[in-house]
């Protein structure tokens, strides 16, 4: 069993500005000639080193080293160079060495910004090279690392969003939480959770928060996938969020949060607060928060109150969102054969399920997800995000794994933000998320259904 050492340090979903402008400067390497040549922190070629960067936990960070020496134990002669960075400067720092020409030989990236690398012909493909692997991942994970029916990646974990509760709080106004998937509260019943905690709410408390700030303003898909709502056409070219009214529906209902007090008004797309700090601090009843924090909570709350996780609240179907992290590598490497080798171990059985249990996350390979987990804790929560995970589509898995989803990631932080404590109406928001779709969509025609 590997060491997960301490438990600190939440892996926050925050770019360090300018998504267009990396995008525009992404799109544009395919025609450099720098590309033409070794991109690669490994000065001058050399052979039998691999550089890795990646991002999160300090958890996940003692992890990767403790994997790497695992592959240097059964790769005798190769090094694997590991530098851990924080979430904020991880894509810069991949962006500009491709730009310069010291990229890292492979790198962790989350499923909604991969797409933009792997159209534009940063990553390596590996399709030839992980065969086994792709029979034993579900479509909707094979989809997240695949660009034009090629493979770019191997989807390591996932992570989703479920509600966290007090079961003190909600004990004390008479609410009984579901405990299957078939009760979730519908829209209309989480409403009226939501009120009866507002009136009895303590001074500077509420009801919840919505974890969507920043660069997670992806998360709000899910309440337009639970009103039937998709953000792309089939071909990727066009909206769909002005399609039927889901996405009015959606809309209004999150806004709603704002407008009935539901949430704290320093909690939009645009905040700098995170739930998940005021939810330990006990400011509030419940939280959407990921099962990546379970760590966090463990350490942060300790014994002072306890909690519990239910489902997401449902409405035309179930639904959350496809968060989790994959491992790439840059289409120039010295060793291709080397570093496909590397990201077949990683995403093996064995090393997935140590990386997996050590972290509270879960496995993207069906044998493994099919095997008792033995989480080092919060294990007792993860059936329900288990069960979470079970809801995504592959058509939702398609909306934020286009090329130019970072951008429209963007576009929704901004827009959401005018709606929900802005000026700006329903209607206006919807068709700027959409007039912004149909502008970019460009880059997405390799990935249209053929």
């Amino acid at each position: 069993m590997i060491d997960a050492g301490p438990r600190r340090l939440p892996r926050r979903t925050v770019l360090a500005g300018g998504l267009g402008a990396a995008m525009t400067a992404l799109a544009g390497l395919s025609g450099c000639a720098g590309l033409t040549r070794r991109v690669s922190s490994t000065d001058g070629g050399v052979r039998d080193r691999l550089t890795v960067q990646v991002y999160g936990t300090e958890v996940e960070g003692q992890l990767y080293q403790d994997l790497a020496r695992r592959f240097e134990q059964q790769r005798p002669g190769i090094t694997v160079q590991v530098t851990y960075v924080p979430f904020a400067e991880a894509l810069t720092a991949v962006d500009s060495g491709l730009l310069a020409g010291t990229a890292p030989d492979i790198w962790r990236v989350d499923y909604p910004t991969m797409g933009l690398y792997a159209a534009t012909g940063q990553l390596l493909d590996i399709t030839d090279a992980t065969t086994e692997l792709a029979g034993d991942l579900s479509p909707a994970y094979r989809r997240a690392v695949s660009s034009g029916g090629r493979m770019f990646g191997v989807p390591q974990h996932v992570d989703t969003s479920a509600l966290m509760y007090r079961p003190d709080a909600l004990d004390a106004v008479g609410i009984t939480v579901p405990d299957r998937p078939e009760d979730a509260w519908s829209w209309e019943e989480f409403g009226q959770v939501a009120d009866r905690l507002r009136d009895a709410a303590p001074l500077d408390t509420a009801p919840f928060a919505v974890n969507w700030q920043a660069f997670g303003a992806f998360r709000w898909l899910t309440w337009l996938f639970e009103a039937g709502g998709q953000l792309y056409s089939e071909d990727l070219q066009t909206s769909r969020l002005l399609d039927g009214d889901a996405g009015r529906k959606a809309l209004e209902f999150t806004r709603s949060f704002f407008e009935r007090g539901w949430v704290p008004p320093a909690t939009s797309t645009r905040a700098s607060t995170y739930p998940d700090a005021l939810f330990t601090s006990g400011r509030l009843a419940m939280v959407f928060a990921g099962n990546f924090l379970l760590p966090t909570f463990a350490e942060t709350i300790g014994d002072r109150f306890g909690y519990a996780v239910t489902y997401q609240p449902r409405d035309v179907r179930r639904a959350s969102e496809l968060g989790g992290n994959a491992l790439v590598a840059n289409h120039a490497v010295v060793q291709p054969d080397l570093a496909a080798d590397y990201l077949n171990f990683m995403a093996a059985p064995e090393q997935m399920r140590d990386f997996c249990q050590a972290a509270v996350l879960l496995p993207t390979r069906t044998s493994v997800l099919e095997q008792p987990l033995e989480f080092v804790l919060g294990g007792e929560l993860m059936p329900v995000y288990t069960d979470m995970i079970g809801t995504i589509t592959d058509a939702d898995v398609r909306d934020v794994t286009t090329p130019t989803f970072a951008e429209i990631n963007n576009t929704l932080a901004d827009e959401l933000e005018q709606c929900f404590i802005g000026n700006a109406s329903v209607e206006d928001t919807l068709a700027a998320i959409a007039d912004q779709i149909d502008a970019s969509a460009t880059l997405n025609e390799a990935e249209a259904p053929s």
